[in-house]
């Protein structure tokens, strides 16, 4: 099963978070100003059902919050700083919707590959959440996103709600059932930890037709060789040493 998205060979990571704070608008803008074409990002649910760009479960590590993402209202997560802890220029800086995020794409005429990153118990609703605002929302004329996950019911969920965009698994590692996974949740590309790949797994998932994504690759001598193997596109917090 192949592809016809025009997947780029460098994807900015959370934005490019190695620049910007991660998951954030500037994040997005960081990464087109250095010449990214698409920017990966995280989306979690508020507690009111509003999907927000964030990665972890807890707010402590990427704003001056407490506590999980799920249990806070929009409007509460509206009122925290998520740019201060990575630097004091970025202070003021907030908790962007995914709304805003594909406004802000649009504008600058960028992809996306979209992760559902869900709370625990909330993989289906967040997949929902997310199906129903790509669906209505996502302008025709930028690239469609790919959208993934390591949540087998954030991507069925995605899959009814919005059939329309194409899927891709996240794996750590790369099970002997891959093949079994991908093919229950149509999904059309591979998505892995550049750490745990080998050539012949990489070869492997290229001869069924499959792009392969891997994450996080910081060193250019690194990349060239994944895409020696054949993995089409590598994500990054510095996309500027891989560019």
């Amino acid at each position: 099963m192949t592809t016809s998205l025009a997947i780029p060979r460098v994807i900015g990571h959370r934005g490019a978070a190695g620049h910007a704070p991660e998951n954030t608008l500037a994040g997005i803008r960081t990464a087109a100003a250095i010449g990214v074409k698409w920017v990966e990002f995280d989306v979690h649910l508020s507690l009111d059902g509003v999907p927000i760009l964030m990665h972890d479960d807890t707010l402590e590590r990427t704003s001056d919050g407490n506590g999980a993402v799920g249990n806070f209202s929009l409007a509460t997560l509206k009122g925290l700083d998520a740019g201060k802890w990575f630097s004091d220029k970025f202070t003021g800086e907030g908790i962007p919707t995914l709304s805003e995020a594909i406004r802000l794409l649009a504008s600058l005429c960028m992809g996306a590959n979209v992760e559902i990153k869900p709370s625990p118990g909330r993989e289906a609703a967040t997949g929902h959440a997310v199906g129903r605002t790509l669906r209505e929302e996502w302008p025709g004329d930028v690239p469609a996103p790919l959208v993934s996950s390591f949540a087998p019911a954030a991507l069925a969920a995605i899959r009814d709600v919005a059939p329309m965009f194409q899927r891709g698994l996240l794996l750590s590692r790369i099970r002997r059932d891959w093949g079994t996974q991908m093919r229950a949740l149509d999904c059309t590309t591979m998505h892995g930890n550049h750490r745990n790949l080998d050539r012949a797994t990489v070869q492997e998932i290229r001869r069924a037709g499959y792009p392969v994504l891997c994450y996080t690759v910081n060193d250019r001598d690194r990349a060239n060789t994944l895409f020696g193997w054949g993995v089409d596109a590598v994500i990054s917090d510095h996309p500027d040493r891989i560019l």
